[in-house]
């Protein structure tokens, strides 16, 4: 791949997944400067996280739009102003802004899913900057495009992976079998993250791996903790591995052949 972002270690890539959030860890959960530090402590390359916006227009990295599962408090990040986030967070291993955090961490390269469609924008404008190691991506494609819009008026051009109806529009051309289709769908699209299965579907094929190989895009599959699906995916050719287990994963990787 051209772009900055895959030149941090060769394929395949290990995606921390929230950052790492050691086994026998206390007072750290995910997405937080600490769940960061800890997969830049191990090794890790790449983190993966999801952005929100507060009600006072800070970007945070927070993967649900409400802190419920992560504090008990039933409340939207968008109805809570950054500096009480910030109080909530601190004995939890810290709260990420985005700005802060890859500042933060220089070497890091950074996965973003814009979940809430207020933090587009700004998380463009945010990643400008850093656009070199920011790969920007959403469920949404529209979502997605915005960040990059926002990104690219600002002189940046972060990587990109494919949305929800790119992914479905690839999965059609890839039943076809023609290369020429998939690389036009694929056309902007740095990478295509996606499970292995979705329900009863299997997504990642030997015909899909090909067809977008022969698109110069790279294939990422998530979220992938067990040992040996790890080994076997791999096995298969995938480019990334998207994992809560990132000290596996890294394990993993370093032993192919």
């Amino acid at each position: 791949m051209s772009h900055l972002w895959f030149a941090a270690s060769a394929a395949p890539r290990v995606l921390a997944h929230r950052g790492f959030v050691p086994t026998d860890a206390e007072g750290i959960v995910e997405n937080t400067v600490a769940a960061f530090a800890a997969a830049h402590a191990i090794g890790a390359k790449y983190v993966e996280s999801d952005c929100h916006l507060t009600a006072d227009g800070v970007v945070v990295f927070f993967h649900d739009d409400d802190l419920l599962r992560v504090t008990g408090d039933p409340r939207k990040i968008a109805a809570v102003r950054h500096d009480e986030l910030v109080e909530i967070m601190a004995d939890r291993g810290g709260l990420a802004s985005a700005a802060d955090t890859i500042e933060a961490f220089p070497t890091l390269r950074f996965n973003i899913d814009v979940k809430s469609p207020d933090a587009a924008l700004p998380l463009g404008r945010i990643v400008a900057g850093h656009a070199d190691r920011v790969l920007v991506t959403s469920f949404s494609d529209a979502r997605r495009r915005r960040a990059l819009d926002a990104a690219r008026r600002l002189g940046g051009e972060p990587a990109t992976s494919a949305g929800r109806e790119t992914i479905a529009r690839l999965l059609a051309a890839v039943s076809t079998g023609s290369s020429a289709l998939v690389k036009r769908v694929l056309r902007g699209v740095d990478a295509v993250q996606i499970p292995e299965r979705q329900g009863p579907m299997r997504i990642v094929t030997p015909r899909l791996l090909r067809l977008v190989h022969d698109a110069d895009v790279e294939v990422h599959v998530w979220t992938v903790n067990d040992r040996h699906d790890m080994d076997r995916l791999l096995a298969l050719g995938v480019d990334g591995l998207v994992t809560d287990r990132a000290d596996l994963a890294l394990n993993a990787t370093a032993s192919r052949p």
